[in-house]
């Protein structure tokens, strides 16, 4: 369990908060790109507990900006974006990407009050059809070409969830959560006489879990008969899932604080069985928004009703609207004061301790880990799917 002073440090994501401050050290989604278009170039995001808007000029140029105006605080949501920014509605006052006040038009001739003013800003830059926003101090480490991002041998999905009523932190702790999978998943679908759980229904003989270059790396260990080492991807710091998506494909999971209790997620999905059409990392990529969670009535979709189609109910979005729940029903802010961990936690108690050090870390004006600044190690990023640790320990 935590302190209630230990949980507010891991926790909170604003502007000042030690966890804020860590987060803001990542590249984080800001929207999919294809989601800002001639006919609507702007878009508001809440990220970080930050009001933004993230537009791209008619120059093909992308910005990510506060929303409230520098002049007298109206939203620059409404305002014209142009060839080099965006104007606010207001007074005109207009604002290159950088924040550069670039036009105050009923200012006197020769003030120099243009000068004074800056309009607080992102970098932003797109890769696989998403836009990721920079929202720590410069010098800003390199966008992580993950190969999930960046391979050219298959097609690429992104799919977008529904706001999630929880901190970011209930649903990265799940990622280390190995074993929920029987109960959560395999055994309600099976409950319910619902094809899909079945690879997660079988005895579980141990589990283990071991810090790696990018987080923490997971393996369980199946009995029954199909004894299986199954090798689950890491969970990549602070709050990307990396985890298969079917037979070959693979895809990320960012949980993305939208303020301290909402969080939106981001899946990009790549499938290599899918027609090669080489596409590069900055393509247009279509956009499957997920379904609720919840039904009419308010209780969660736990058969994937909602996701079904001639086939009937779609397990996947079952085991999304199950996760859901676990995620929001401990609370908007887990109190993680009242909890009694086991030894099916110690994955969880590893990862906190991870955020608690890195915390301590950038507070000490120290560098966090997982960031990169090597362009020749940016190339392309993968994951041995073999763990080291496990391949020299061969019996675990």
């Amino acid at each position: 369990m935590l302190t209630p002073e230990q949980n507010e440090r891991l926790t909170r994501v604003g502007p000042g908060t030690p966890g804020g401050a860590l987060l803001r050290r990542y590249w984080q989604p800001l929207c999919a790109a294809a989601e800002l278009t001639p006919e609507k170039p702007r878009r508001r995001i809440r990220l970080l507990g930050e009001d933004l808007v993230v537009f791209r000029t008619g120059a093909g140029e992308y910005g990510c900006v506060a929303e409230h105006c520098a002049h007298r605080g109206v939203s620059l949501y409404h305002g014209f974006v142009e060839d080099d920014g965006i104007r606010c509605a207001y007074h005109g006052w207009k604002y290159a990407a950088s924040g550069r006040c670039m036009e105050q038009p009923f200012e006197p001739k020769g003030s120099t009050l243009k000068e004074r003013i800056c309009q607080k800003a992102y970098p932003v830059e797109r890769l696989a059809g998403m836009l990721f926003a920079y929202m720590g101090p410069q010098p800003a480490p390199l966008l992580p070409r993950w190969d999930v991002l960046v391979r050219e041998d298959g097609r690429r999905l992104i799919q977008v969830s529904p706001v999630l009523d929880c901190n970011w932190l209930q649903i990265q702790e799940n990622t280390v959560d190995s074993v929920h999978t029987y109960y959560l998943h395999a055994h309600t679908l099976a409950q319910l006489g619902i094809p899909g759980g079945e690879f997660f229904y079988r005895p579980i003989e141990s589990y283990d879990w071991k810090p790696c270059e990018w987080g923490i790396d997971k393996v369980l260990v199946y009995g029954g008969d199909r004894p299986e080492v199954e090798i689950r991807p890491p969970l990549v710091f602070p709050n990307i899932l990396r985890i298969p998506q079917g037979p070959k494909a693979e895809c990320l999971h960012w949980r993305v604080p939208v303020d301290d209790t909402h969080t939106r997620m981001y899946v990009m999905v790549f499938d290599p069985t899918a027609e090669r059409s080489r596409p590069g990392p900055d393509e247009d990529v279509p956009i499957e928004i997920l379904p609720p969670v919840k039904r009419e009535d308010g209780e969660y979709d736990m058969t994937g009703e909602l996701g079904a189609d001639s086939k009937g109910p779609s397990a996947a979005v079952a085991f999304y609207a199950q996760d859901a729940m676990a995620w929001e029903t401990q609370g908007e802010v887990f109190d993680r004061a009242e909890e009694h961990l086991g030894a099916t936690d110690r994955g969880i108690a590893m990862f906190r301790r991870l955020l608690a050090e890195q915390i301590d870390l950038v507070e000490r004006g120290g560098e966090p880990m997982a960031l990169v600044r090597d362009p020749a190690r940016n190339e392309m990023i993968s994951f041995d799917s073999t763990p080291q640790w496990l391949q020299e320990n061969a019996n675990v």
